[in-house]
């Protein structure tokens, strides 16, 4: 399989673009709720996805993608709380 970027042409994160290609994940979060169910499956899949990657990293590998996970789950919960709170501005601009 041919190596796509996680960063884009304009210098972003584009995680996104592998997310989205996520079959399960779509399916979840296509009717805008997201149940324990559901939740819950998406645990699994990254626990396993986790263990696969982990298992198979040198101690200086581990230590970059922990830095990675932390950086990249930090990021999302900052565009979320971001994007929620420009949606509220314009929201009260109307």
């Amino acid at each position: 399989m041919a190596r796509t970027s996680w960063i884009d042409a304009d210098n972003h994160p584009d995680i996104d673009a592998h997310v989205s290609q996520l079959e399960h994940f779509t399916r979840s979060i296509a009717d805008g709720l997201v149940d324990t169910e559901e939740l819950a499956k998406q645990e699994q899949n990254l626990l396993a996805a986790m263990r696969a990657v982990e298992k198979d990293l040198s101690d200086d590998q581990h230590g970059k993608v922990t830095k990675l996970l932390a950086e990249l789950a930090a990021y999302s919960v900052m565009e979320l709380l971001h994007t929620m709170a420009q949606a509220k501005v314009e929201r009260a601009i109307k």
